[in-house]
Parts: structure tokens; C-alpha cells; sequence
């Protein structure tokens, strides 16, 4: 869906490029929909046949434990099985969280995963939270053309560079996209014509008010899937406040037998990258392959709003606390794409920064990239920094001309300096 809100850009760009592309053409969000929903449907099927494939049963039940070695399974009809092993490990994942508190929420809102199975357009939509799911739903909303608004209690992007969610937000206002800003909901009222009623209040004024949409989006969170799995029962222990298992540095929780990986567990990215290589790297040591543990520090993301934001590594504010402002230097640039020239897009956000020690040979400590294909820029820098690479390194990289990317390896002005980072032709 990022993509499609991508094409429709590149559609508006065209007539820069020659192209003689009408001015108004329509979006099918049914067919996009579907296609979509297909490739889903895909994965699925492919995932259950590399697990036949590899000699892996596959069982459609629901399990929750009946002891620290075995679970009890249900099938959708009610039939029951019991499965004992030496080792047992979770990956239920999690699912997006309701805001049960507030009148209405639950019967007329929707969250981020049924958003991909709607038949039809949502048209005018309210999202509701500050999170990258938040932002990214809202932002292909807008590419498509439709009406959306967010709205956000406190800050945008929590845990992520704040310079950097200042600029992603900063993006997508000024390309059409609402924002509530220090507002909460208070309840959701669905009128005679179908349209939901919204009725928020400001923190900042106290002042209530409200407005229509056809579409309310709940993206604040997830809850992960563990309360259903009588986990109390084999002994393993949880978060109180999150319900996310306890585990340690090999992923094992209380019970040293049963192990949690990915959104289940406490303190681990909500990444699927992430909790794939974590199960790799499990699989390897139960099975006497290898020791090597999954190492948390310098995980790269990307968050797929309009402006992609791509970051690896420690954010400015992380680094100052843990090193001290007098140790820290940060290069920073804006720079403009080659694809914004032609086209004369505004290149006002699209931005760098590369956190350093401020020692020579200046380590580097974090990469934060704002722009066109930031995820394929951040993956890439990503391994230099999981080596260790220094600043000093990264200037001695000859960039790939003309590249978003080569800005990376030019970078050279420092906030300390106070000099102007905007990127010239010299």
C-alpha cells in the first residue's frame, strides 16, 4: 500500500518527465485490495509448504499450557490434543491493542491489520496514535487521496531520534496529511448515515470537540498474544504491565526449558526481522550447531511513511545520555534527490545525520537517513556499523553517483560548527 501511495507520486511527477499522463486518474482501492490480500494469501501457503517441505507437522490448533513440558492444543471444532516436548518455544507474536476504556472504540473502530482486508475505500479516516504503524497507515492514506487525520497525545515516533520525527510529521503535513496534535479521544458515535463521531478533548485547553469520518484507525499499540497460553501453569513468568515473557540473553524465560522470541517477549524490537534471526540463531543452539546469541545493539529499521525514515544505531538524544553532549559529534546534511529535481518536488525534509564519538578516529554510534528508498540506503550502512565502522571510514567510502546514498559518505559539516548543512554542488 506504501507502494501504491509511492506510484501515485510518480504518476504526478510524469508530465515533468514528457509524459502526457492525465491529471486526475482515478485509484482502485478494491483491486489494490485484492491484490494485496492475494499475496498475503501466498505467503501463508508458501510458509506451510517449506514446512512440509522440511519435515515440520503443522497443527491448527490453539495450545496453552497444562505443564512446563506440555500444552494442551483445541482445534476449531473442539477437539483436544496433547503435546509434550523437552523444549518449547514461543513466538505468538501480538496483535493491535483496543482502547477498551473508551465508548464505542471497539464496535466502530478498526486497527492496522484489518485496514489490508477492507473491501471498499475507507474514505475520510481518523487514525489514532503516534506510532510508525500510525504514521505509515497514515500516510498511504493520504497518497491515495483520501481525507486522513492523526491524532496524537503526546509525541510522534516515541523511542525514535526526535529531530527525525519532527521532519517525517513535518512531510506528511505538508502534503495534506491532519494532525490533532495533544488531543485524546473520549468516544466514537456511529450517526444514522453511517459516518463515526468523534469526540476528542485538548489536553493542553481542556476544551472538548469533534468531528465526522468514515473510517476510525487504532494504531496505539500492540498487546502481545499471551494471556490465553496458562503460562502460569508451567511457571514462566511475565510482565505484570505489558504481559511480555521474562527472558534472558539466549531467549529462555523463567522455566530454562521454554524459551519466547520476537513481540511476545519483554524488551525486544516489535521487528520481524529481528525475531526471525533470533529463532535462527535458537534453532542453531538447540541443536549443537552453534553458541552465538542474538545481538540486539544496532538493529536497523525503516519506517515507510511517505518520506521514508531509515536509522540504525543510537538517536542523537540516546547518545548524548549515554556518553555526555561534550563527547558526542553529529554530521548532518539536507540534501536534495535527483528524482526531486525534475519533478521539483520540496526537498525541505529530506534529511541526514550520522552521530559520532567525538574521538578520533570517531566511532560511529548512529545513522539517521530521510528520504526515497531509505531502507535500502540504512540496510546497507548497517553492516559498516555493526563492524565498527568510524566516521574516518565512512569518508574514505567513495559514494555511487547520483545516489541518495553517496550524500551518507559526503557528510562533513557538524552541528557544533553551526555552518549551514544544506548540500551544494561543491
Amino acid at each position: 500500500m506504501h507502494q501504491a501511495a509511492l506510484l501515485g507520486d510518480m504518476i504526478r511527477d510524469a508530465p515533468h518527465y514528457g509524459w502526457a499522463v492525465p491529471q486526475q486518474v482515478p485509484h482502485d482501492w478494491r483491486k489494490m485490495a485484492e491484490a494485496v490480500q492475494n499475496h498475503v494469501k501466498s505467503l501463508n501457503w508458501g510458509h506451510r509448504v517449506q514446512l512440509q517441505d522440511r519435515k515440520v507437522k503443522y497443527l491448527n490448533i490453539k495450545a496453552s499450557f497444562v505443564n512446563e513440558h506440555m500444552v494442551c492444543g483445541v482445534t476449531k471444532g473442539g477437539k483436544e490434543t496433547l503435546l509434550s516436548a523437552d523444549h518449547i518455544v514461543i513466538a505468538t507474536g501480538g496483535r493491535p491493542r483496543y482502547p477498551t476504556q473508551i465508548e464505542g472504540a471497539v464496535e466502530h473502530g478498526i486497527t492496522s491489520d484489518d485496514i489490508f482486508w477492507l473491501k471498499e475505500s475507507p474514505g475520510k479516516t481518523l487514525v489514532v496514535g503516534a506510532s510508525y504503524v500510525a504514521l505509515e497507515c497514515a500516510g498511504f492514506l493520504t497518497g491515495l487521496g483520501l481525507d486522513t487525520t492523526v491524532m496524537i497525545r503526546s509525541i510522534p515516533l516515541r523511542g525514535f531520534d526526535q529531530q527525525m520525527s519532527s521532519l517525517v510529521t513535518e512531510h506528511m503535513a505538508s502534503h495534506g496529511t491532519h494532525f490533532l496534535r495533544g488531543c485524546t479521544p473520549l468516544r466514537v458515535k456511529k450517526l444514522p448515515d453511517g459516518q463515526l463521531q468523534v469526540t476528542w478533548k485538548d489536553l493542553a485547553s481542556g476544551r472538548e470537540d469533534m468531528g465526522t469520518f468514515n473510517t476510525v484507525l487504532w494504531a496505539i499499540g500492540r498487546v502481545p498474544e499471551t494471556r490465553s497460553l496458562n503460562l502460569e501453569k508451567a511457571g514462566v513468568n511475565t510482565n505484570p504491565n505489558s504481559y511480555k515473557i521474562l527472558v534472558d540473553a539466549r531467549e529462555a524465560t523463567s522455566i530454562p526449558h521454554i524459551y519466547a522470541i520476537g513481540d511476545a517477549a519483554e524488551g525486544r524490537p516489535e521487528l520481524t526481522p529481528t525475531a526471525i534471526m533470533a529463532g535462527k540463531l535458537l534453532a542453531q543452539r538447540l541443536c549443537g550447531q552453534s553458541s552465538d546469541l542474538m545481538d540486539y545493539n544496532n538493529v536497523p529499521t525503516t519506517v515507510f511513511t511517505p518520506l521514508e525514515y531509515g536509522c540504525v544505531g543510537l538517536s542523537e538524544e540516546e547518545a548524548v545520555a549515554r556518553h555526555g553532549e561534550e563527547h558526542v559529534e553529529v554530521y548532518h546534511a539536507y540534501y536534495k534527490p535527483l528524482e526531486f529535481t525534475v519533478a521539483e518536488r520540496d526537498s525541505s525534509q529530506c534529511y541526514i545525520k550520522m552521530v559520532c564519538l567525538r574521538e578520533p578516529p570517531q566511532l560511529v554510534l548512529g545513522l539517521h537517513f530521510l528520504g526515497p528508498n531509505a531502507g535500502e540506503v540504512t540496510q546497507g550502512f548497517a553492516l559498516g556499523i555493526k563492524c565498527g565502522a568510524s566516521y574516518a571510514q565512512v569518508m574514505q567510502t567513495v559514494g555511487i553517483h547520483p545516489t541518495c546514498a553517496e550524500e551518507v559518505a559526503k557528510l562533513h559539516i557538524s552541528k557544533r560548527s553551526g555552518l549551514d548543512p544544506t548540500v551544494t554542488g561543491c
